[in-house]
């Protein structure tokens, strides 16, 4: 049993003669003090009279003599501990040991049974000295409690303490200034515990004893908690040794290769080091050791181990090594609560394995396609259909296994999530953003999953069932939840779901209504009842087509140059927005564009055949959308053949035909064109820079000639405009089901904007007119709320729709301008 602590005597009232006596002899007093305090350090103190001790001390103190008997205290036990206790360590000293300091190799027995009797010794020492000290204490409580108290000095305990600590502890041994007795002491300790690692036996009993010794020494007087000797000499020695040892075995393990073998050995490391520290050491030290074997072990061979390219977090995954898995995963949380190496690691496998998907589903796109030679396409010739079918194969059989591929590796992860990491809610984060990463960084994913599901309806899957074909669409609808902008996924598939219909290349009405039931659920009930009206309308503009042309053949018109007309009978509000955008002017009216004579007899002609059959109707010409073929003749054209086919759009066509009456040299300005046509300016200013300014198309001449379309601009017609082709397309038409290109994906992409700004309004609107009044913060967080499923709005965007509701007086603002509230204007 050792001892640390003090005496907690009583102090007794003074007698009164003790007050009242003269002048004390403080010699003679300190020689029989001083005798008693040999006889209590010999253990031979039986025969002395504590009480009287005390009362002697007593007197001495209180006739002003704490501070002389203070002193000669402190120059005892100076004098025992440096002349008895320390002698008698150096005499027990091992001699093995000095010569393991000068260099000499011990065995482990060797080391261990000479670190053993230094420790034994030791233990002995400081034991003799608490036990003396306490009763030392006893004797000169009234010096503690006056005089130390009173000049502020340290007990008479807690100098002895630090005199044991200087004069027994750190004291230069002879013939070895560099060495003390604490330095051999915390080597011994260290080399033990270094043999307890290493499995050999060694004496806990005698290793913890010592510890408690420098737990109840402290560097400075006041004995703080911070400054226990254990804590500032001896702690920071074994943490480094240990940091050293567990580096070592790390980057030992590391080399080994092999990832499961260092993730046991962690866990037991620190398994063992926690026991040490209870049974050995101190438990003050458990937290720190842990950190060293988390810090020098995990931490710094973490990365390293977790990439092991033959058996590392990667072959894990790809081997379903599950309990491996599992063993990262626990030591993993040990340095990180976040698990981020071992969710960066996973995470860059999945999206490496993604990549790979999508790699191998755009190589099987992009093969190139072998194609005839005796097609002549200016001739109006079919380029061979076997060479037309195959990139059509390519794309649907990437699209499948795109499908396929991405839907395997999510089954696989969802199955190593549950077993090994413990369902983590970060990592399962974590796994979805790397399939929405790698989904949504394939540039095709919105518009190669619409084009999955167009030539699935097209054509159908050859070779597979009806049970197979529905399987597919269902993954692809899983796979449609991965894509963040579904917005721009509707965007995608209403246009091709347009060209399938326009083009009558549905594979049946049943495929797609089919197709409508399984989006329901993700896109939305208003979406899919736009598309059966899609389907209505189609079907009624095929036979409309027909009646017409049969109604005009019967009228038998003898006009030879009248236009023919094909139209189809759309309901504007359920096609695509870009394709059935509304005629409107800057102000929001509704704008009808004023068609040459010509043109509007047919126009007339064929309301009045529809409305005939349609009373009560409303027929809206959508100039913005149609298409026509004009022949021009250009007197200077270089060739023999002066006209020129061209291909422009019905506002081009409206705009062109001005100028067949105007005489040559003459101009029209833009507020004349604007005047005449009726052709909203947003429209007029795009249709007049592709006639006007596209240099390979400048039918029209512009003065002054610039980039951009201005009110006070003039045009002419082109004579001197020449081109080597017949047949002239005037701006771009989208054709086909092909990827766009990159011009064609920012105008998509400016479309996408401007959709979500309106989207954007009526959210607001909605919410606002729910609510009648909301707080700012709150009707951002409604309007996010609800448009979360489709895109992630921009509050920049949000705010600027706020503000731009207010100017057009759908909202009103209410309360502080530290805190705005608006208010719903009905």
């Amino acid at each position: 049993m050792m001892y640390a602590g003090r005496g907690r005597g009583k102090i007794r009232p003074p007698r009164r003669n003790i007050l009242s006596s003269g002048e004390v002899d403080f010699e003679q007093d300190w020689k029989s003090l001083s005798s008693s305090l040999r006889e209590i350090h010999t253990k031979n103190a039986s025969t002395l009279s504590f009480e009287e001790l005390y009362r002697n001390a007593y007197k001495l103190v209180l006739k002003k003599k704490g501070e002389p008997l203070y002193n000669k205290v402190k120059e005892f036990e100076q004098d025992w501990l440096t002349h008895e206790v320390r002698t008698r360590i150096l005499d027990e000293l091992p001699s093995s040991l000095l010569a393991a300091h000068n260099g000499a190799q011990l065995s482990a027995g060797e080391r261990r049974d000479a670190g053993e009797k230094l420790l034994r010794s030791l233990k002995l020492a400081w034991e003799d000295h608490n036990l003396c000290m306490n009763m030392t204490t006893d004797v000169l409580m009234y010096m503690d409690r006056v005089y130390c108290s009173d000049n502020r000095k340290p007990s008479i305990f807690t100098a002895s303490m630090g005199q044991f600590r200087d004069y027994v502890l750190r004291t230069p041994l002879p013939d070895h200034e560099s060495l003390t007795i604490s330095t051999l002491l915390y080597r011994v300790i260290l080399d033990q515990i270094q043999m307890d690692r290493d499995g050999d036996i060694v004496n806990t009993t005698l290793l913890r004893s010592c510890a408690y010794m420098l737990e109840g020494l402290y560097e400075t007087e006041d004995e703080q908690e911070q400054y226990k000797l254990y804590i500032t000499s001896f702690e920071p020695e074994f943490l480094a040794a240990s940091e050293e040892y567990y580096r070592s075995e790390g980057e030992s393990l590391v080399a080994k290769g092999d990832a499961s073998s260092f993730c046991r050995h962690a866990r037991q490391a620190a398994t063992d080091e926690e026991d040490r520290c209870r049974s050995t050491l101190s438990t003050l030290t458990a937290p720190k050791i842990k950190l060293v074997v988390e810090n020098e072990l995990v931490r710094r061979n973490l990365p390293e181990m977790i990439s092991l390219e033959s058996t590392g977090v990667r072959y894990m995954l790809d081997n379903d090594r599950l309990l491996d898995l599992e063993m990262v995963y626990e030591i993993s949380s040990w340095v990180d609560p976040k698990k981020e190496e071992l969710k960066k690691a996973v995470q860059k496998r999945i999206v490496a394995q993604g990549e790979e998907i999508n790699s191998t589903a755009k190589e099987a796109s992009d093969a190139p396609v072998v194609k005839p030679t005796k097609a002549d396409p200016e001739k109006g010739d079919e380029v061979g259909k076997p060479a037309a079918e195959k990139p059509i194969n390519q794309q649907t059989a990437a699209a499948i296994r795109w499908v396929d591929d991405v839907l395997q590796l999510k089954d696989k992860y969802d199955h190593i999530l549950k077993k090994a990491f413990q369902a983590d809610q970060g990592l399962q984060t974590g796994f979805t953003r790397s399939f929405s990463d790698f989904i949504n960084s394939f540039e095709r994913s919105s518009e190669y999953l619409s084009l999955f599901f167009d030539e699935n309806m097209k054509k159908g899957i050859k070779g597979k069932t009806e049970t197979e074909v529905d399987t597919l669409l269902d993954k692809g609808i899983t796979l449609l939840r991965y894509i963040s902008d579904k917005d721009m996924f509707e965007r995608y598939y209403k246009k091709h779901l347009s060209r399938r219909l326009l083009m009558k290349r549905s594979v049946s009405m049943d495929a797609e209504r089919q197709m409508i039931s399984k989006m329901k659920m993700e896109v939305g009930n208003t979406f899919t009842q736009r598309i059966e009206s899609m389907f209505r309308d189609m079907a009624l503009s095929a036979d409309l087509t027909t009646s017409y042309k049969k109604h005009v053949r019967d009228l038998g018109d003898a006009d030879s140059q009248r236009a023919e007309l094909d139209v189809n009978v759309l309901t504007a509000t359920m096609w695509p927005l870009d394709a059935m955008g509304p005629s409107r002017g800057d102000e929001g009216g509704k704008l009808n564009c004023r068609f040459p004579p010509e043109i509007d007899r047919i126009k007339q002609s064929f309301e009045k055949f529809y409305l005939d059959k349609h009373s009560g109707r409303q027929l809206t010409w959508q100039g913005n959308m149609g298409t026509a073929d004009l022949r021009a003749y250009f007197a200077d054209m270089k060739s023999n053949k002066k006209t020129r086919e061209l291909n422009v759009s019905t506002y081009c066509m409206v705009i062109l035909l001005l100028f067949n009456d105007l005489p040559p040299g003459n101009f029209l300005s833009y507020e004349e064109i604007q005047a005449r046509t009726n052709i909203p300016d947003n429209e007029l200013m795009r249709n007049l820079q592709s006639v006007a300014v596209a240099p390979k198309t400048r039918i029209l001449v512009k003065e002054p000639m610039s980039k951009e379309v201005k009110r006070d601009d003039k045009f002419y017609f082109n004579e001197k405009f020449t081109s080597q082709f017949q047949r002239i397309k005037v701006g771009v038409v989208a054709s086909g089901n092909k990827v766009e290109d990159r011009d064609e994906r920012q105008e998509t992409e400016k479309r996408v904007d401007l959709e979500r700004g309106q989207t954007i309004e009526a959210a607001i609107v909605r919410t606002m007119k729910q609510r009648k009044e909301l707080k700012h913060q709150q009707l951002i967080t409604e309007v996010i709320q609800q448009l979360t499923a489709r895109f992630s709005p921009d509050v920049n965007l949000l705010k600027k729709k706020i503000e731009s509701l207010i100017e057009r007086e759908y909202l009103e603002r209410v309360g502080d301008i530290d805190k705005p509230a608006y208010r719903y204007m009905a």
